[in-house]
């Protein structure tokens, strides 16, 4: 209570965090005059002024309000579009790294420019991230007119460009591009083998749009790159056997969670059955030197108990082929991950296609947080508030409306079931259509849209459905959902970061329109008549109410749901919204069918009736948050996990960068060398021992096998006083001498060539491993929780151990392949390096299970990728197919999305294939 009151006296924090800002935009307002005075010439030279006072010692932070009056006047003067005071509000927070959450219609897009200008003067690059390749090449070419009337440059990464476009790309002072091509990028950067291939520069600044969709939404899970791994059939087939003469009473089954464990009996007796079979290293099943063949075992361990043939697969045409559990429909071209499909292909006797194995990964939590200075906007951060400041030291500001929002927000209406809940929208939607009131409809997937579809054509209602699938089409529809009469479904993310105007959109129209019509007095007197019939259609549409949004049912997330709600009411114009709900619902089934609340709804409502009440709003608001907090949960536990890996991933990142700079890698090849001497002779001559009871004969075949050398042993230890140091010492001394040969036989500079070719491609090798043990480790890690122990705790420990193992290898395999190799003496013509194939890119969109990351079809990069990592030249065939014999070439269609042809079949099978 006292809280309330000191609010409602002083304001909020945020209240008078914004209040101090005003000092700020008060001055950009008093430079506006003398921006309009200035010519043209004079407003593009502001641009050298200004990085003519940062040299002289001044920050970006004084310089600020000059900088953003000279942004404000290029808007007005290029796009005709002015900023808002709270625009300039906006733009303060977006500078000083914090997020800003502003409505939707506020012009979010328009703002960042002002930051963006502000910190791309410096030189030293900014990246605006968005959510689709729709939207950063729209923005790229719109508000990159402001910031090329000032003399910046601005590029735009898009899916499948050359790499010396996306080279030129990011070497332009502003960026443009979606969160996965980024973050791909990256990871691609560190595959390469020259530093002159890698595209991006040091990080500086990043401004991300819909921040809360990109960092919390598609951060629940990494981005991988990754590609097939080396024929394991065998393997699979082994275990398969072992696992087929199981007893049942060996193992536990959970149907639930479709997940199945062994017994302490079932431990030991597999242990035997895979001793006998030669498949573990050790006498203990769970030691980490076995973590690969336990993962194998559990995953052959579903495919037999819980995974049954003709209701979760079914074998056509020798292939596992997934059924979907909620359509019973054939998903064809799909395979479960981790072994788990092949495990299913073991168990059916059909051909064993590859896995693909983890050659890179990283989440996007990791990712952003490269960046020195990272801000982000929506409008819709405040209720995630906690997890931005945990997660990114992001602090959220909200910022006030330009205008006051007229929109009203009612009540639920609560229904029994789903039909009865869909004959109500359907008859709200007929009774607001007949009205010509635009009705904008959010559902939460897209089996939803298709049935509330049905109902509509029952009604006899005009629609258009949209399902998040192709950005650019989307936009277009969104933006004229507006227009009186107009119903939209979509899926609460479709084409988000088009503004819905009312009475239609002027640009789009013009766009979809007037297309085909040359420049001239003709297409002008078009344009005068839309902008016309737009804005007549815009005050029948206030009239009649303004947009309606109705909700067919709340979303896990109160975010998404505010963000659909604020697309009406934008700048000030009137509105309605409405969310229906019935006890069917995913999120009310969180309270189960036992509940008080489902009872009193069972009991007390007649089919067909409604219910609305505060207390079942706030029932709700309640299930949102702990949904939301587990959701956190699940996101903190993917860092947790991905930290242990970060910290290695920079350690090998940076270690590559070295050796990709250096002219020269000898010292950190005889450092190598030497420490692989040491570890041979402490192992065979363990301190503390007497000489007696050293491994002499182990160590001499180690000597032949790692330095190339046969070492009279026997004789030196016939030595007096003989003592593992000198031994050591003698076998540096023979193991750099017989490399003093090598290099006087040849081209001293062709073997340091040679050096630093042979340790990358250890590095990457071995690196590559070590993912895929610590992505098997991962799996199985949470048995440690049944014997007390904390599973992260364990994963640190086990992937420390398994870094270092890693590194030892190395040392011990580059001194193998150079100590044992030989130079020719006539030196190939140097030829150029190969640029990285078209990997296998995955990143699956949590909220739509569709694969965002617009990777080509792997089956036409599969030999040049492996070709690549090999150093064979192998050109890599472009994804997709030759462009001339795809008209959808361009536009980015995800491979598993249908094909746009209306084949009914995925565009990998149809046009895609081509």
């Amino acid at each position: 209570m006292f809280q309330a009151l000191a609010k409602t006296l002083f304001g909020s924090a945020n209240d008078r965090y914004v209040k101090s800002l005003e000092k700020i935009v008060n001055r950009i307002n008093a430079l506006e005059p003398q921006m309009e005075a200035l010519s043209e010439e004079e407003l593009r030279g502001q641009t050298e002024k200004f990085r003519q006072k940062l040299a002289q010692g001044e920050t970006l932070d004084d310089i600020l309000p000059e900088a953003f009056a000279t942004v404000r006047e290029a808007s007005k003067r290029v796009l005709g579009m002015r900023h808002f005071d709270v625009q300039m509000v906006g733009g303060i927070v977006l500078h000083r790294g914090e997020i800003a959450e502003m409505r939707t219609g506020e012009g979010k897009t328009l703002v960042a420019t002002l930051a963006t200008y502000l910190n791309a003067i410096e030189g030293k690059g900014v990246h605006v991230v968005t959510v689709n390749d729709y939207l950063a090449s729209r923005d790229a070419e719109w508000m990159g007119r402001i910031h090329e009337f000032l003399g910046l440059t601005v590029g735009v990464i898009v899916p499948n460009i050359p790499e010396h476009q996306r080279r030129d790309a990011y070497a332009a002072d502003i960026t443009y591009g979606t969160n996965n091509e980024f973050g791909f990028d990256y990871l691609r950067d560190n595959m390469k083998h020259e530093r002159s291939q890698m595209v991006h520069r040091p990080f500086n600044y990043a401004i991300v749009d819909e921040v809360d969709s990109i960092l919390i939404d598609e951060a629940r899970t990494p981005l991988i790159i990754s590609g097939p791994t080396e024929d394991k059939s065998e393997l699979y087939v082994s275990i398969d056997e072992i696992v087929k003469g199981i007893d049942p009473e060996w193992y536990d089954a959970d149907e639930k969670s479709k997940n199945v464990s062994l017994t302490e009996d079932g431990v030991e007796e597999v242990e035997k059955l895979l001793q006998q079979a030669g498949l573990l290293e050790t006498d203990n099943l769970y030691d980490v030197e076995n973590t690969q063949v336990v993962h194998h075992l559990d995953q052959a361990l579903k495919a037999n108990v819980m995974f049954k043939r003709d209701i979760d697969y079914i074998v056509k045409d020798d292939k596992v082929v997934i059924i979907d559990e909620f359509t019973g429909r054939m998903m064809d071209g799909r395979r479960w991950s981790n072994g788990l499909h092949q495990a299913v292909e073991a168990k059916e006797g059909v051909k064993i296609e590859p896995e693909n194995q983890t050659l890179a990964s990283i989440t996007f939590q990791n990712y952003f947080r490269m960046y020195p200075k990272l801000s982000g906007m929506t409008g819709t951060a405040a209720t995630e508030a906690a997890e931005f400041w945990d997660i990114y030291k992001l602090n959220v500001v909200e910022i006030p409306t330009n205008l006051p929002v007229q929109r009203i927000d009612e009540e639920d209406e609560f229904y029994k079931n789903t039909q009865d809940k869909f004959q109500a929208i359907a008859k709200a939607i007929k009774e607001k259509y007949d009205t010509g009131q635009p009705v904008l409809v959010g559902t939460v997937s897209i089996e939803k849209s298709e049935l509330l579809s049905e109902y509509l054509n029952r009604e006899g209602v005009k629609h258009a459905v949209l399902n998040a699938r192709f950005h650019e089409m989307e936009a277009h529809i969104v933006a004229q959902a507006g227009r009186l009469g107009a119903v939209t479904i979509a899926t609460n993310m479709a084409g988000r970061g088009t503004d819905i105007q009312l009475g239609g959109n002027v640009d789009f129209r013009v766009e979809d329109e007037l297309r085909d019509m040359p420049e001239g007095p003709e297409r002008d007197a078009a344009v005068d008549r839309i902008k016309q019939e737009v804005a007549e259609e815009r005050q029948k549409v206030r009239d009649v109410g303004g947009l309606f949004v109705l909700a067919t049912e709340r979303h896990e997330s109160r975010r998404i749901d505010n963000q659909l709600r604020g697309r009406s009411g934008r700048q000030g114009d009137p509105g309605l919204s409405r969310f229906y709900l019935c006890l069917e619902d995913d999120l009310l089934r969180i309270f189960g069918p036992d509940t008080l609340f489902s009872k009193m709804m069972n009991a007390n409502l007649a089919d067909g009736e409604a219910i609305g009440s505060k207390w079942l709003s706030k029932a709700i608001e309640t299930a949102q948050k702990k949904v939301e907090a587990r959701n956190y949960d699940m996101r903190k536990q993917v860092v947790e996990y991905d930290n242990v890996m970060n910290d290695q991933r920079k350690v090998i990142y940076e270690q590559r960068a070295e050796i990709m700079d250096s002219e020269a890698v000898d010292d950190v090849v005889v450092d190598m060398r030497h420490d692989a001497i040491n570890a041979m002779v402490g192992t065979a001559c363990p301190p503390g021992s007497y000489p007696e009871q050293w491994d002499v004969d182990g160590l001499k075949e180690k000597a032949l096998d790692i330095l190339g050398i046969e070492v009279p042993l026997h004789e030196w230890m016939e030595e007096d006083s003989v003592e593992p140091d000198m031994i050591e010492e003698r076998l540096v001394g023979l193991a750099d001498e017989k490399i003093g040969a090598k290099m006087a036989e040849g081209d001293e500079n062709v073997w340091r060539q040679v050096e630093k070719s042979v340790l990358l491609g250890r590095l990457d090798h071995y690196w590559k491993e070590h993912l895929a043990t610590l992505d098997a480790l991962r799996q199985v890690i949470f048995l440690r929780a049944y014997a007390q122990k904390q599973p992260i705790n364990e994963y640190k420990q086990e992937a420390f151990g398994l870094f270092e193992s890693m590194l030892e290898g190395i040392r011990e395999d580059v001194t193998r392949i150079l100590m044992n190799s030989q130079l020719r003496l006539a030196e190939p013509p140097p030829s150029a390096l190969p640029e990285l194939p078209s990997f296998l890119t995955g990143h699956i969109d949590p909220l739509t299970g569709s694969d965002n990351s617009n990777d080509g079809d792997g089956s036409d990069t599969r030999a040049a990728l492996f070709g690549a990592l090999a150093g064979s030249p192998v050109a890599a065939a472009g994804p997709g197919g030759a462009e001339g014999d795809d008209p959808y070439a361009g536009m980015n269609v995800s491979r598993n999305a249908p094909c746009p042809c209306g084949s009914g079949n995925k565009y990998k099978h149809c046009h895609g294939s081509a």
